[in-house]
């Protein structure tokens, strides 16, 4: 465990992190919020929202505050893996010998932008699936580690769908968090076209490396959950169940498949991030509610009945912890 002093520098270094973020993202503290936990606790996040709602500057700001690398692939339908992943290129010596090297591709850096994620084929958004599982990437018979720490910060639009690849489940599963990104008010947009429209151009200052953000990630795993927290977050994960006798009437009713367990994994991971930059050395209740919504709004899929209806995932997570808090 961290002494005081590192663990109220680390604190520190959070609130350095936001601080910077908000001097160039307008509003939208929930989803920085969000962000941040995701990132101390070494996930990768789908971002979803319309155009134009900064998506594509908030990651950026990230990587500007952080001193990571950064990387950007705009995903469209003729992005083939190679120009993710890399490929194998022929050298020729100055005797007419032949050598292969490896080039990297884009996935090569701390933090990888993955634009409008959904306008790539299948086949293509499958390369990342190693890179965000194991951290790794594998060409031919050669496995290459990618850079520590490691995070894919994915953005898609909901309202297109000509053109657009839906992500399989088993992609959605490997992202910790989706978070939705929601329009601004009145006085957020004119704080917006103020900040964008002048000739002044704010820029984040660094407030952390990579080792710091390692260090960090590394304390919050050391944060305790008792044993009766984690009971209340592995029923609340299996409320999401329809075959579930405690779980809600409209689960039973729209949902057909709940959660996996990785749903349960990035609860707990996001909840000791989230008790961490509160200062507690231990998760609560309202911790584990706070991040159930981003954790599992993309692990829960509707029955067609559901679809039909318009009901949303989130709707259906609010009936579950609403069930939950009767109980506890």
């Amino acid at each position: 465990m961290e002494t005081k002093e590192q663990l109220e520098r680390q604190l520190a270094t959070v609130a350095a992190i936001r601080e910077q973020i908000g001097r160039v993202i307008v509003g939208q503290k929930e989803i920085v919020e969000q962000l941040l936990w995701c990132l101390l606790a070494g996930g990768h996040a789908l971002l979803e929202g319309i155009p134009g709602l900064g998506k594509t500057m908030l990651v950026r700001t990230i990587a500007d505050t952080v001193d990571l690398s950064f990387s950007r692939i705009q995903f469209t339908p003729d992005l083939m893996p190679a120009d993710i992943t890399g490929t194998t290129v022929i050298q020729f010596g100055g005797q007419g010998d032949t050598t292969y090297r490896f080039q990297k591709g884009p996935i090569f850096g701390h933090l990888v932008l993955a634009d409008e994620i959904n306008r790539a084929t299948p086949k293509t958004q499958s390369a990342l699936l190693e890179a965000m599982q194991e951290k790794t990437v594998t060409v031919g018979s050669e496995t290459h580690a990618l850079p520590k720490p490691f995070f894919v910060l994915a953005t898609q639009n909901p309202l297109e769908n000509e053109g657009t690849y839906p992500l399989p489940e088993a992609q959605l599963d490997r992202f910790l968090v989706k978070i939705v990104v929601s329009y601004p008010t009145k006085e957020e947009l004119k704080e917006i076209v103020l900040r964008t429209t002048s000739t002044t151009t704010i820029q984040p200052e660094k407030a952390a490396d990579g080792e710091a953000i390692v260090h960090i990630q590394q304390t919050a795993k050391q944060i305790l959950v008792a044993d009766n927290i984690l009971d209340y977050a592995v029923n609340l994960l299996m409320c999401t169940h329809p075959a579930e006798a405690d779980a809600p009437e409209s689960v039973k009713r729209y949902v057909q498949f709940g959660s996996g367990p990785r749903g349960i994994q990035a609860i707990v991971s996001l909840a000791k991030v989230r008790a961490f930059c509160a200062g507690r050395m231990n998760v609560s209740f309202h911790d584990i509610e706070q991040v159930a919504i981003p954790a599992l709004r993309h692990r829960v899929f509707l029955n067609f009945e559901g679809q039909a209806m318009g009901i949303t995932t989130d709707r259906i997570l609010q009936d579950v912890l609403a069930a939950m808090e009767s109980r506890r």
